[in-house]
């Protein structure tokens, strides 16, 4: 890994989200608890989320057409300074009239989220040799948890002394930092493969321009059963997440009869496993791309899942619950690397924005699905048995891979092409 932490454009990529993470965790964090001893409502919390989720669902696919068309460096960069002015209306917010704030700076601050996220994972394959793209993916997993270890205290040490204004100002600035160093990337200028629009073009024949483009993209998404299987066991494994994101709390104060040092410590014990599991397969290199390796890394998530939901019920031991946790992150980074990887790999590179676009709206209301689920669910079935059901899910999706994954006869990683921009010019096959 620390070869391609060497490559200078990646180094730079990855420093500037590492800080950007850290800035999001310390807003993640500081936010919430400064909204809620505002009002004292949960109901402005929820909100809040849900002013965040919308985007995702709404945007997700369509900005993925405009990622294809636009240069992705300078989508990024653009996109890491409007977060960060978008931020500023936060410091205005001193009193719980204004909370309607914080739902419209949400809102905004997901919506530009989903031009940069997919421009990311579109530009990551280009700023390393193929031979380094899964231990780039694996560093990426390093920073998220090692951002996830660091980010949450900060957060909390900066709303106790600097209330809501440090939290702002702490996270633009890392927006800023990531802007600056995302624009030190020397990447080649991805080169346009749709003809300009005259200024002219009515907005019936844009819009009609961006709906062919967008159509373009799903059916490339629906030829390659590759994408296609990956976009599922994604999707699945988000309707869990979603499930897991609304009970993960209950279960600590109701079946481990914790509180919120614990759920706290845990939160911790899955990152130290994630950083462990990023070694791992920063490791196993190209091995962790294989239908096998990815089905077979989802299937133990699963399982360990299973190990954390039941064990108190014979073995009561709060450490033993740490110890779980450390492993679900060990592993989950397994089936989240290799098939994002692989998912980079198997993408065209004209098409790349608009399927990690859709990637992200199919997740996105997956995990909507998977909250409504739990909070429908959970007083009729109980809340370890709702559990039991997602990690199902996830062995299911890795077996779904094990299934309609195609057999590689080599590696998984396709040989590059000489000219793979020009690859715009072959109809679809794609996630």
């Amino acid at each position: 890994m620390i070869a391609t932490l060497r490559q200078r454009n990646f180094a730079l990529l990855w420093s500037g989200g590492l800080i950007s993470l850290m800035g999001d965790w310390v807003l993640m964090i500081g936010l919430p608890i400064y909204v809620y001893l505002l009002t004292r409502s949960v109901l402005a919390l929820s909100i809040t989320l849900l002013a965040a989720a919308v985007p995702n669902i709404v945007l997700g696919s369509i900005a993925g057409v405009f990622v294809d068309r636009w240069d992705r460096k300078r989508t990024m960069v653009i996109t890491n300074l409007l977060l960060a002015l978008a931020l500023l209306p936060l410091l205005l917010v001193q009193t719980a009239d204004r909370v309607w704030i914080v739902y419209l700076v949400a809102f905004v601050e997901a919506s530009l989220e989903q031009f940069f996220t997919p421009a990311q994972s579109a530009l990551l394959p280009a700023l390393v040799d193929e031979a380094h793209l899964v231990q780039a993916n694996s560093l990426n997993s390093l920073s998220s948890n090692f951002a996830r270890l660091v980010g949450p205290a900060l957060g909390g040490i900066i709303a106790a002394v600097f209330g809501l204004g440090g939290i702002v100002l702490a996270d633009a600035a890392s927006f800023l930092v990531a802007g600056l160093l995302i624009a030190l990337i020397t990447a080649a200028a991805k080169p346009s493969t749709e003809p300009a629009l005259p200024l002219a073009e009515s907005e019936a024949k844009v819009t009609a321009s961006l709906w062919h483009e967008w159509v373009d993209g799903m059916r490339v998404i629906g030829s390659q059963r590759s994408l296609v299987a990956l976009l599922a066991m994604f999707s699945i494994m988000m309707l869990g997440e979603g499930v897991f994101g609304v009970l993960y709390p209950v279960f600590v104060y109701r079946i481990l009869h914790g509180g919120a040092p614990q759920i706290g410590q845990l939160m911790s014990a899955q990152a130290v496993g994630g950083l462990l599991g990023g070694v791992l397969v920063g490791w196993l290199g190209k091995r962790i791309i294989s239908r096998w390796a990815i089905g077979l890394f989802a299937v133990a998530f699963g399982l360990t899942d299973l190990a954390i939901f039941n064990s108190p019920t014979f073995f009561p031991f709060f450490w033993l619950t740490v110890g779980l946790f450390v492993t679900a992150g060990l592993v989950g980074i397994g089936p989240s690397t290799g098939a994002q990887s692989l998912l980079q790999a198997k993408s065209p590179d004209a098409y790349r924005g608009r399927i990690f676009g859709a990637l992200g709206m199919t997740t996105g209301l997956c995990f909507l699905i998977g909250t409504v689920a739990a909070a429908f669910l959970t007083d009729r079935l109980g809340v370890v048995t709702v559990l039991n059901i997602q990690t199902a899910g996830y062995v299911f999706g890795g077996l779904l891979i094990i299934v309609l994954l195609p057999r590689e006869k080599e590696s998984p990683l396709p040989p590059k092409e000489p000219a793979l921009a020009d690859q715009s010019s072959m109809e679809p096959e794609r996630i």
